[in-house]
């Protein structure tokens, strides 16, 4: 029997290595900002191999820092796809750094909740309000609206992120500010009940206060709904959440297509499959408001406030949010910071 020469077993092993690497590839799609941690991607990970096969790597950037990769990035792609709070979506598109891709599911999204074009699309949503600790209020009752923050019984005891220096901060001014009358051309309402708020000797962290709410150092927070559902449904906390009665907002996270993927047709799968009905469901059982709805069972339904308290919170032109949020922290550090 002839022997092949080294040279040509060496190049055979070759060509075999790089067509695994290539058959590997056409199974992946990488995602920046998919963390683990963080509304349920590390089962949402497992559950898209699962269904379509396809590996996503986890990632721990945040929408800022994924963002400014893609930039980066720009002439030469590593993602293929990313989650974003919607403002970052909406500087990802002005950077060109994004596609549009208008795929299964993306009909059934409310308009406002999509980019018109296909650049970004709602996957879930977080809607803003009170996250109260009721044993920390000391027999005080759940306070179910704006103005009543702004009683002298919980002086000390109300918290908000920095607007200046956290997004959440600046949903909690709009959120404020939707729900008193103004609008993003005018935030008078917003900056004249902080001013009255701030006689209330509020806590406000630059960070994230989760773990201080549960602690009871801060009482009552603006935060999102799904981390108040998170402590009291996983962590077991005796915690409540409150749809201000006047109104509040919510908050989009959304996907996007990298523009010139190196694994296009495998984004697009990651996309259709977490607006699909098992997708949907998932974020649901992490307490996170699908934007699909109807994903919902009747075992997650439970978690979330009644559906007719969601009906006072309302989307906004998300673009022009971004557009406001400058001129906006100008306005708060010079007029209002406590």
């Amino acid at each position: 029997m002839r022997i092949p020469p080294f040279a040509a077993v060496a190049a055979a092993l070759a060509v075999t290595v790089v067509s695994a690497q290539a058959a590997q590839a056409q199974e992946t799609a990488v995602c920046y900002n998919c963390p683990p941690e963080w509304a349920g991607w590390g089962s949402q990970l497992e559950l898209i191999k699962k269904e379509t096969g396809i590996t996503v790597p986890m990632d721990n950037k945040n929408s800022g820092q994924s963002v400014s990769q893609l930039i980066a990035e720009k002439a030469n792609p590593v993602a293929d796809v990313s989650y974003l709070g919607v403002s970052f979506a909406i500087n990802a598109r002005e950077a060109g750094v994004i596609a549009p891709y208008k795929g299964k599911g993306w009909e059934s999204v409310q308009a406002d909740l999509r980019d018109p074009d296909g650049y970004w699309v709602t996957i879930h949503s977080g809607s803003l309000g009170f996250m109260v600790n009721v044993d920390a209020l000391e027999g005080k009752p759940v306070p179910q609206s704006w103005n009543d923050l702004l009683d002298p019984a919980y002086k000390g005891m109300v918290g908000f992120l920095d607007p200046s220096s956290a997004f959440v901060g600046y949903v909690g001014v709009v959120a404020a500010n939707h729900a008193l009358g103004g609008s993003l051309d005018d935030f008078a309402p917003a900056l004249e009940y902080y001013k009255r708020l701030s006689a209330n000797d509020p806590i406000v962290p630059k960070q994230t206060a989760y773990a201080r709410v549960l602690s009871g150092e801060i009482p009552i927070l603006l935060d999102y709904d799904f981390n108040a559902l998170r402590a009291k449904h996983k962590d077991g906390a005796n915690v409540a959440f409150v749809i201000p009665r006047e109104g509040s907002v919510m908050v989009p996270y959304v996907m996007t297509l990298v523009k010139g993927a190196p694994h296009e047709d495998n984004g697009k799968k990651v996309i259709d499959f977490v607006l699909s009905d098992k997708g949907q469901r998932l974020w649901a059982e992490n307490f996170l408001r699908p934007v699909m709805t109807s994903a919902m069972t009747p075992e997650t339904a439970a978690f979330f406030p009644p559906e007719a308290e969601y009906k006072r919170v309302a989307a906004v032109d998300y673009a022009r949010m971004a557009a406001a949020q400058d001129a906006l922290i100008a306005r708060w550090l010079k007029e209002v910071r406590p």
